[in-house]
This record gives C-alpha cells, sequence and structure tokens, in this order.
C-alpha cells in the first residue's frame, strides 16, 4: 500500500525523535518499477495464438454449451483429436482400437463446435497406426467435399516416444522406429494431402529444447531426433510441433532460447526457404500438480508462458486440454487443486467418491488466464518489450494497431498487495484513469474498473491485472513502420542490417534509426537517411534483437519495425583456435571436446576461458586441464603434460557440462586474454 503524506510525514517525525519502536508501516513493500517500451517490438499476435485441445474420449466436445464457453475465452484454435489418441484413430470409422471413444465426437461433430466458436481447425493425421492414404481421404472430406476449410495438418503426436529412445507410449506400427523412418513418412503424408489440397499446411514433431529426448542420439541415427527429420522432411513442412510440459511454474525464462534454438535447427538443416517454417506449441500445461494445474499459481503461470511464447513468435499455444479429468487433490493457495490439467470442470469424482469436481463445464483459473490473455493481446496487435525489478511481478505489454497499448502485470506473490510504478518509453498515455481488467485468487469472472493511472497500479497477491491506455497524441499523420529488416555480413563485432521502407505519413521521412532491445531498455546503434546501416562495436558471440525506427522531418516516430535477431560470431583470425565438441548428450547434461590450436608464437603455458550464456548451466567435471568454475565463468589450466603448444600445435580438453534448461552452447573463448576464433 503506497504511504500517503500523513504516513511519511510521522515516519519522518519518528526518525527524527530516535523511538525505537518501530513503524507499522515499515513493512510495505517498495514498488515495482514497471518498464514497458514500446519501441521494442516482438512479434505480432497471431490470429491463431490462443488455442486448446479437444479430445475423441471427451463426451462434451463439440457441444453448445462447452462452443460457447471456449468463444467467450477467445479461443481461435482448437486441436482434434486429441494427443495420443491422434495415432490410434481412424477417422472414417471413429474408431480408436486400444482407447475409449465417447459418442458424438466425430470430426463433423467437431467442426460444428469449431465454427460455433469461431476457431481455426487443427488436425493431427495418424501416424502411428494409419497411412498417408489414410490422410489424403481426410482432407478430401474436410477441405473438397464438406468445405471446411482445414488448413494446419499435423503428422503424428509425440511420435519419438515410440520405444526408439526407450520410453514408449505413442502407438507405432512401423518396424522401424526411427526418426529417418518418421521423416520418409511426414514426406510421403505431405505429397499425398497436398495432392488434394494444395493450400494446407504440414507440421512436423519435434523434440522441444531441453526436454527428453531432445539432444539424444539413439543408436544407428545420422543424428538427434530434429536433426534428422529437419533434413530429410524440411523441403516438405511449412511447421514444426513442440509440446511443454515445464513442471514447474518458473520456467517461462527459458521460452526465448527454446525458441531460438529451433529456429536454428531449422536454419541449419531444412534447406533452403526454410524461414517460411513456423512454429506450434500444440499441447502446453503448466505439468505441475504439485503447485495447481487448476488454481490460481497454475493460471499465472499459464498467462506468462502463453504471452512469452507468442511474443517469441510461435504461431498457436494448445492448451491441454479442455475437459480432462479429477487427478490428485490437494489445497492449494486456499482452494482445491483437483490435480485436472482442463480449462473446464468434467464433473467427476475420485474413485471413492470422495471429493467431486465442481458442476460440469465450470471453469478453472486457466480458464481465466486464458480469457484475459484474449483481452490483453488481440489478433493484429504486437508485443512489445516490458519488464520489472520485481522478480514476483512480471510484465508484458502489446500495441495495438490503433496506438492504444495493453500492459499486462502478474504478481505471483501469495501474500503481498505490490504497488506498481509504470514508466513508458516511445508512448504517451493519456491523462485519466485507463480501463483496468483484474482476476484474482478464486475469482469467477475478470472485472473492469477504471482505476488508478496509467503510472501508477495496486497489484492484489495472486492477481492477473491488464490495463488498457490511449495515447495522448493522435496516429494520423505518423509515418508507417518500416519493414522487416534482414542482417548479412554479420562477423564478430558488426553487421548490416537492411529494411524496406516505411510509408511516408504527412510528411517526408527524414532517417531512420537502428535500436538494440537490451531487456526493455533500447540503446540506438545508429542512424541514416537510407534503408541500409552497418553496425559497428558489437560484442562476439552476442545475440542481437534489432528493431528499426522511421523519423518524418517534423520529428515525428513511426512505430517499430519487426524485430530481427541475429549471433556475432568470432574473430575471422586470431593467434588461436578452438573447436568445441557435443560427444554425447542425455537431455540435461553432455560431454564436450575442447579443441585448442594455437596459431600464433609458441606457448609455454596457457588458459583457456569462457562464460557459460545462462544461469541453469554448469561444470560437471573436466580432464587433461586443471577445471574451475567462479560465478558463470570456467577456467581451464594446462597440466604439466601439455601446456607447451608450438605454432600449429593443438590440444583437446573436455569436460561434463550439466543444464537445466535449454543448452545454449559457449561460443566464445580466449586463450590467455586473446579471443579465440571459434569453428
Amino acid at each position: 500500500m503506497p504511504k500517503t503524506p500523513l504516513r511519511a510525514a510521522l515516519a519522518v517525525l519518528l526518525t527524527l525523535t530516535a523511538l525505537s519502536t518501530p513503524s507499522a508501516y515499515a513493512d510495505d513493500p517498495a514498488p515495482v518499477a514497471v518498464t514497458v517500451n514500446a519501441r521494442a517490438a516482438l512479434a505480432a499476435v497471431p490470429e491463431t495464438g490462443l488455442g486448446t485441445n479437444h479430445a475423441i474420449w471427451d463426451s462434451n466436445l463439440g457441444t453448445d454449451a462447452t462452443a460457447d464457453l471456449l468463444k467467450d475465452a477467445g479461443m481461435k484454435l482448437l486441436r482434434y483429436p486429441g494427443g495420443s489418441y491422434s495415432d490410434i484413430y481412424h477417422w472414417a470409422d471413429h474408431t480408436a482400437p486400444g482407447g475409449y471413444v465417447a459418442p458424438d465426437t466425430d470430426f463433423d461433430t467437431f467442426m460444428r463446435g469449431v465454427r460455433r466458436t469461431g476457431a481455426q481447425p487443427m488436425v493431427t493425421a495418424n501416424y502411428g497406426t494409419g497411412t498417408a492414404e489414410e490422410a489424403a481421404a481426410w482432407v478430401r472430406h474436410a477441405n473438397v467435399t464438406k468445405g471446411y476449410g482445414v488448413k494446419y495438418w499435423e503428422i503424428g503426436n509425440e511420435n519419438y516416444g515410440n520405444g526408439h529412445y526407450g520410453a514408449a507410449w505413442e502407438a507405432d506400427d512401423h518396424a522401424d522406429k526411427s526418426p529417418n523412418e518418421y521423416a520418409r513418412h511426414v514426406v510421403a503424408y505431405a505429397d499425398a494431402m497436398k495432392a488434394v489440397d494444395p493450400t494446407i499446411k504440414i507440421g512436423a514433431v519435434l523434440t522441444t529444447p531441453a526436454n527428453w529426448p531432445d539432444a539424444i542420439v539413439a543408436e544407428g541415427d545420422s543424428g538427434t531426433w530434429n536433426k534428422v527429420v529437419l533434413s530429410a522432411a524440411g523441403s516438405k513442412i511449412d511447421f514444426v510441433i513442440l509440446h511443454w510440459y515445464p513442471g514447474a511454474l518458473d520456467r517461462t525464462g527459458h521460452v526465448p532460447d527454446m525458441i531460438q534454438l529451433t529456429r536454428d535447427q531449422i536454419a541449419r538443416y531444412a534447406g533452403p526457404g526454410s524461414e517460411r517454417i513456423g512454429i506450434a506449441m500444440t499441447e502446453f500445461n503448466t505439468g505441475s500438480s504439485s503447485n495447481g494445474t487448476n488454481t490460481q499459481p497454475g493460471a499465472l503461470a499459464a498467462a506468462d508462458a502463453y504471452a512469452t511464447l507468442l511474443a517469441n513468435g510461435v504461431f498457436t499455444v494448445d492448451w491441454w486440454n479442455v475437459h480432462n479429468g479429477i487427478g490428485a487433490v490437494t489445497e492449494v493457495e486456499g482452494h482445491t487443486d483437483y490435480g485436472d490439467f482442463g480449462l473446464l470442470s468434467s464433473g467427476g469424482c475420485t474413485s471413492d467418491g470422495s471429493v467431486c469436481e465442481p458442476p460440469l463445464n465450470t471453469p478453472f483459473a486457466p480458464y481465466y488466464a486464458l480469457q484475459m490473455m484474449s483481452k490483453f493481446a488481440r489478433p493484429g496487435d504486437r508485443f512489445v518489450r516490458a519488464a520489472t525489478d520485481q522478480p514476483k511481478v512480471t510484465a508484458h505489454a502489446a500495441r495495438r494497431p490503433n496506438g492504444d497499448l495493453a500492459v499486462m502485470l502478474i504478481n505471483t506473490s501469495s501474500d503481498t498487495s505490490y504497488p506498481a510504478a509504470i514508466g513508458y518509453s516511445g508512448f504517451t498515455p493519456a491523462s485519466g484513469a485507463p480501463t483496468v481488467l483484474t482476476h484474482t485468487n478464486g475469482a469467477q469472472s475478470i472485472t473492469t474498473s477504471t482505476t488508478g493511472s496509467a503510472t501508477a497500479q495496486t497489484l492484489p497477491p495472486l492477481s492477473l491485472t491488464t490495463i488498457v491506455l490511449r495515447p495522448t497524441t493522435q496516429q494520423a499523420g505518423r509515418p508507417g513502420a518500416p519493414g522487416q529488416p534482414t542482417a548479412t555480413g554479420v562477423t564478430d563485432t558488426s553487421a548490416t542490417i537492411t529494411w524496406p521502407a516505411a510509408a511516408p505519413g504527412s510528411r517526408p521521412i527524414a532517417k531512420y534509426e537502428v535500436h538494440r532491445q537490451n531487456g526493455a531498455v533500447t540503446e540506438q546503434l545508429g542512424e541514416t537517411a537510407g534503408t541500409s546501416l552497418t553496425v559497428h562495436n558489437l560484442e562476439p558471440g552476442t545475440r542481437y534483437t534489432l528493431n528499426v525506427i522511421a523519423r518524418d522531418s517534423g520529428g515525428t516516430q513511426s512505430w517499430p519495425s519487426p524485430p530481427v535477431t541475429f549471433t556475432t560470431g568470432t574473430p575471422a583470425t586470431s593467434s588461436c583456435s578452438v573447436r568445441l565438441t557435443v560427444q554425447s548428450d542425455w537431455a540435461s547434461g553432455y560431454v564436450g571436446a575442447i579443441d585448442i590450436t594455437n596459431n600464433g608464437a609458441p606457448v609455454n603455458g596457457w588458459t583457456l576461458t569462457f562464460g557459460w550464456p545462462r544461469t541453469w548451466q554448469s561444470l560437471g567435471s573436466g580432464w587433461s586441464a586443471v577445471w574451475t568454475q567462479e560465478g558463470s565463468q570456467v577456467k581451464a589450466v594446462n597440466e604439466p603434460g601439455n601446456g607447451a603448444l608450438a605454432t600449429g600445435a593443438s590440444t583437446t580438453i573436455g569436460f561434463v557440462g550439466n543444464y537445466t534448461g535449454p543448452n545454449v552452447l559457449p561460443s566464445v573463448f580466449t586463450l590467455n586474454g586473446t579471443v579465440c576464433t571459434t569453428r
């Protein structure tokens, strides 16, 4: 609670008189500093961003009541026929041998619900026990016979879970269960299905970075699942499929690297034109029954994850599931958590009948989180950077085409109501109280009010708060945003940024500015009257995200361009060179070999240093050198037998690296203080 002038005066008086009794307000939390930067644009909000899974074992699939609730939540994509059931489901006779199929859950019923919801469908074709011909017939029924216009088609579900890596939960009748066999069939499915309707989009299953069995190379394979699938089928697919059940409520910080590593793999392995390939998160849930799957902590984590995934360019995030059923029952933050991974109650009871869920279709807390997402970030909006200085409070922001700005604040504290002091860059809010949307712990709806101001809000414990702001200036006459920039000629210290020209507003465009995103703060790297600029003084081995802004002859700025992201390299020539090779990986750690080559004068004694790119990485052990780690910095000092390196000589050292999140490999190494060329 903010201090009033009277309280502040009292606090000063108590201090001046040196009273020993502490102030009653000494524990009031300091205001959370929220920074919103409208100059730092991220991804646009996609039409299909908010999604959920529908399953054929759910007897309420496609009912009007369910469809209307999903519409009210703003769902824009519905996935069918339901996870691993996809690989046993035969659409033509609506059967799933070995599984339960509820009445009135066939494909046409699903599509009726999709249309009532106002969403798009995502259909998973049966890879495990089906054929390309069966999938092509499904496309014909959907888009030729019925005219449904189903755009997105996945080939299989979690097909890496077919036993090839040891664990088997996904049906797979193919004798060969390797990623190469899956990729071969993806090509056959894509050819057969696009022969029926060339406009459809085909998706292939990938492993999610740092989630099993990502990075594992099975016996007989030429690489990881992702490398093999993308290399063999990349030219035939339009999007890739990730699933993520983080199992904890504090893993959103993994998302930028998770998505960037996936993009890097697509670019490296999928061949020419791979930039067309999108990323879909077709199953997501917090996966944290101990912390609450259907109570407020899980809901807050869901809103944070959806916003972060979409801001990083994922074109759909699909909750698991609409209805799922009762699980382990616990008490979480004063409310019963039914261990239910659904958005809506199934109305069921535990096996002994001692605990029952609320009535059928009662929304759980994550339902309101996704409903809040639909009010915060609407299709056509663009995410912009936002951050706070309080770990318990997360901020997201989105700019609307009419110039309005929405800010979503998530307070994960169980017992603290935080005052928030909100500052803006590149946006000036109009005066007056903004529209404020709030969802609190245990609430059965989102409330709307006009409270606080654009710069000051109070965030209740365990709450979602969205404020919608009008700009103080008119948008008419403003220059248009520059087009999508590209980065070329990237070296260790420079890159050339090129972009399509912005459309002028009421005055001619005078110049363009190139801004680097540094958290929620931007740093201008240069400006030019043209549409290309080479930026210098960059750091080696560093990921950069830049935006371009146009400024007209009267000084009015445009909205920023879409972002461009690139990573600088290391010096083209150096007195030393290093090659890091991953020898083996088990999805939580790896064996790395570092080849060190001396390209300069003879060396008698050496020290190699590098830094872990992420806080969730650490040194396990090492050999052929004396290894130490201090903070994030790792040092390897020669042993007595390998300290002398003549010109052109090499030595190899090794280590075990541990990780609990996306494994961004170290890329900048120094030998005796000199930055080496990384090969």
